[in-house]
């Protein structure tokens, strides 16, 4: 147990502080940066600070939810979705750095919150641990997607990181269903777009 602790110690160390790699090629990467206007380009560096943010958030979740899960498979696929994750971390870093802006500087509360949320989550059972990750990523999408009629139509660059992005959120929503997901209660989903609107809100200044 105490090499376990270490190893999920050193995972959030890691995803707080370390700088995230991609095994797949940043998308848009080929493409030449558009020229924004410096509030353009404070507004994207901005949006892509939330979408890091909830980068670090989504880590913290599926250690907490692969922690406590009882089914190998239920692992197998919140492994796999934190390792799409870390990728999603990485773009977004990148990106963000390309427009000269910073990260959250709240980013290990942020993580210290979501780690107990999917805790919790894997408390409830494997079901309900897919149901949240179901629904979980069906808000992220849906986040995306506001983002994405937010981005300057030049920029292309961070459209076509938004937009892998989102097609990998929808897709674990679809696996997580498959391995047979609980749907979450109303009043559940309600309360976890509130905590959601919180972190993004904060996170798009601080």
């Amino acid at each position: 147990m105490i090499d376990q602790a270490i190893i999920e110690f050193d995972k959030a160390l890691r995803t707080v502080f370390a700088q995230a790699r991609s095994v797949r090629p940043v998308p848009g990467g080929e493409l030449p940066d558009a020229p924004l206007t410096d509030e353009e380009r404070e507004h994207v560096a901005a949006l892509m600070r939330v979408n890091h943010c909830g980068e670090i958030c989504a880590q913290a979740l599926y250690q907490g939810q692969a922690m406590m899960s009882r089914d190998e498979s239920v692992r197998r696929e919140l492994q796999q979705a934190s390792n799409e994750e870390t990728e999603h971390l990485a773009w977004t870093e990148q990106r963000i750095a390309e427009l000269g802006g910073r990260k959250s500087l709240l980013n290990p509360l942020w993580y210290g919150g979501s780690l107990a949320l999917g805790l919790l989550a894997g408390k409830l059972g494997d079901r309900w641990n897919l149901g949240f990750l179901a629904e979980t990523e069906r808000q992220v999408e849906a986040h995306l997607n506001g983002h994405l009629g937010q981005l300057p139509a030049e920029d292309r660059k961070s459209r076509e990181i938004l937009e892998q992005m989102k097609a990998d959120e929808a897709r674990h929503a679809d696996t997580a269903v498959g391995l047979g997901a609980h749907e979450l209660p109303t009043p559940f989903k309600a309360a976890m777009k509130l905590i959601s609107r919180v972190m993004t809100t904060t996170a798009f200044r601080v």
